[in-house]
């Protein structure tokens, strides 16, 4: 069969294109924009790639058109495959129909970590030899794809709460019908679909409600939001986490993260208030602990024993996008991370500086998202990159507000950017040996990445 993806280099589209390679279709597909690594992945995967929307594409008609939910009426592909009566799906049904109905599904949903969450689960099923399948919207760096059937009955997913398509508007992990269910955490985003948190917590239970009474859900004790989720009807065991000796919530938390480190790179791991074993590891943050507790428990629930998933944690190699080193140039390091909420802003910036300590920190962040584009999250921005030396707010094209309000609102030496070869300049005249820049964006960023690593290498070479 012939499947052609609208929206293929998104994480979520890639990584099902590569499902769809390996389930034995022809897979082809648009976008857009292509840019790396998720690109770079799909050719590896021997799958064309079409940049654009020309209905010349539909020439001949697949055999069925995966439609990503970044697709709506008016793009010349959806009006040319509505016209001509061609047969179309969501990505989440395809998927659900085609791959997830015999599996046993380990869902990770929240507004944060699911990459980074589903990734080290995926990792602690493969260190346990269980060979599970996977979709994750990342490149992990312990797997060669984003993606993979597997060869057992366990399946991973990174569960997104975003729609599912111009033509279904639940959220996408309500398709999954998932029997371990993690729910990481839930604040207000996605702006542009959902009009209050309200909104976003219907769509939560609507999952809680599908996972069977011989399933799990495992979440972090005291979080209002989810609570509240919960308190609307839950007929499953419940499982709850706490990171820190200070969490109020100790005593409701089955499993706990007790840090050795304040950078997050040590913690104890205690079940029932006795330990069982503790991790060292790559990771750093508060939110890197509470990611690895949350993929240990649900690993524990499909049999992998405690010991073993904390070896896995030990040996967990991370996601790219996520404070992935990108390059270090006499002592100068760059980091690329994914963050597009304030909070895995803050939360991203206090982890490296709990690691790095007085050491400089430059942040020189891209607000894209389409809630950051809607200026909902405006007023917390400022805030949100106080744990940086110095901040370069970028002001992409399409933003509908200007940067300049929160520019004055930072605490800290801030500038507003327009231009990426500027923020360059910059950066090389001002960074010295010791200095980690950290570059935050949920896209391409006009190649910013390499084009400073190169630069600071003709400064420094």
């Amino acid at each position: 069969m012939h499947v052609h993806i609208l929206g293929i280099c998104g994480t979520f589209m890639g990584s099902l294109a590569v499902l769809a390679k390996q389930l034995g279709h022809t897979v082809s597909g648009s976008d857009a924009n292509v840019y790396p690594p998720m690109s770079t992945q799909l050719e590896q995967q021997g799958i064309s790639l079409i940049e654009g929307y020309d209905p010349a594409q539909l020439d001949p008609a697949p055999d069925m058109i995966i439609v990503g939910n970044a697709m709506s009426r008016g793009n010349p592909c959806v009006e040319a495959m509505l016209d001509r009566g061609l047969p179309y799906t969501s990505g989440p049904q395809w998927l659900s129909d085609n791959l997830l109905r015999d599996k046993w599904v380990l869902a990770v949903a929240g507004t944060h970590g699911k990459t980074t969450t589903a990734t080290m689960l995926a990792w602690l099923l493969e260190y346990a030899q269980m060979a599970p399948g996977f979709l994750i919207g990342g490149v992990p760096k312990d797997f060669d794809c984003s993606a993979r059937v597997g060869e057992s009955p366990f399946f991973v997913i990174e569960a997104d709460e975003y729609d599912t398509a111009f033509f279904d508007k639940r959220s996408k992990f309500v398709h999954y019908h998932p029997r371990t269910l993690i729910l990481n955490n839930l604040e207000f985003d996605h702006g542009d679909i959902f009009d209050d948190l309200a909104a976003i917590q219907r769509q939560f239970h609507h999952v809680v409600r599908i996972v069977p009474a011989n399933g799990q859900v495992i979440m972090p004790a005291g979080v209002d939001a989810l609570e509240q989720v919960i308190g609307q009807g839950c007929w499953t065991p419940l499982v709850k986490t706490a990171v820190g000796d200070d969490s109020p919530q100790l005593a409701e938390a089955e499993w706990q993260a007790r840090l050795l480190k304040d950078d997050g790179s040590a913690f104890e791991v205690l079940h029932s208030g006795e330990l069982v074993g503790t991790v060292h590891w790559n990771m750093t943050g508060l939110h890197s602990v509470n990611n690895g507790l949350m993929a240990l428990v649900a690993a524990r629930h499909v049999g992998v024993q405690t010991a073993h998933a904390i070896e896995g944690l030990c040996n967990f190699g991370g996601v790219k996008r996520r404070m992935e080193l990108i390059g270090e140039v006499a002592g100068i390091r760059v980091y690329d991370d994914f963050a597009h909420h304030p909070t895995a802003i803050e939360t991203t910036l206090q982890g490296i500086r709990a690691q790095v300590g007085d050491a400089p920190v430059i942040a020189v962040i891209e607000p894209r998202s389409n809630t950051m584009r809607m200026g909902m999250h405006r007023q917390n921005l400022a805030a949100s990159a106080g744990q940086a030396d110095r901040v370069y707010w970028y002001q992409p094209a399409g933003l509908e507000w200007s940067l300049q309000d929160v520019v004055d609102s930072c605490t800290n030496p801030a500038l507003l950017a327009r231009d990426t070869a500027e923020v360059i300049a910059e950066l090389v005249a001002e960074a010295q040996p010791g200095s980690h820049i950290v570059i935050m964006s949920n896209g391409g960023f006009d190649g910013i990445h390499t084009r400073l690593v190169n630069a600071l290498q003709q400064k420094w070479s």
